[in-house]
């Protein structure tokens, strides 16, 4: 089975409503531009390191119980990390993950930007936005 990899931008927000308020320069908005992020299905949020999520600033929100390949254990949840992927842009929670380990995009953000994997391709797909085909409902 192939992987997929996507490059995604990870921008503070909180940062980026400071600089809308001219009370940041945009030069201070903390951002990262991450190459070959894997996409992890059995993930549901962004995760990122540790030492990245200092990079970037983050504010914390949380702890939270995760389910890991090895078991149960409690990880730190961050806030308003404004995440862009082939285009979308949204703002999400992100997890921390262990100092030097890789980033991983789960399944929440890719369904609310109308992401999908295409194992064959190793690729993202988009999904239309418009018309009928629309992957946005209100039921």
């Amino acid at each position: 089975m192939g992987k997929v990899y996507a490059d995604i931008a990870v921008t503070n927000g909180d940062d980026e409503v400071l600089s809308a308020r001219s009370m940041l320069g945009p030069e201070d908005v903390r951002s990262v531009n991450l190459a070959q992020v894997l996409v992890d299905t059995g993930a549901t949020l962004l995760s990122l390191p540790k030492d990245l999520i200092e990079r970037l600033g983050l504010r914390l929100g949380d702890e939270v119980t995760v389910q890991t390949a090895t078991g149960t254990t409690v990880a730190r949840r961050f806030r308003n990390a404004v995440l862009t992927v082939e285009g979308r842009t949204g703002t999400f929670d992100c997890l921390e993950l262990p100092g030097g380990t890789s980033p991983l995009l789960g399944v929440v953000p890719m369904e609310t930007l109308g992401l999908v994997p295409d194992i064959h391709a190793e690729r993202l797909r988009l999904l239309p936005e418009k018309g009928d085909d629309t992957y946005l409902t209100i039921l």
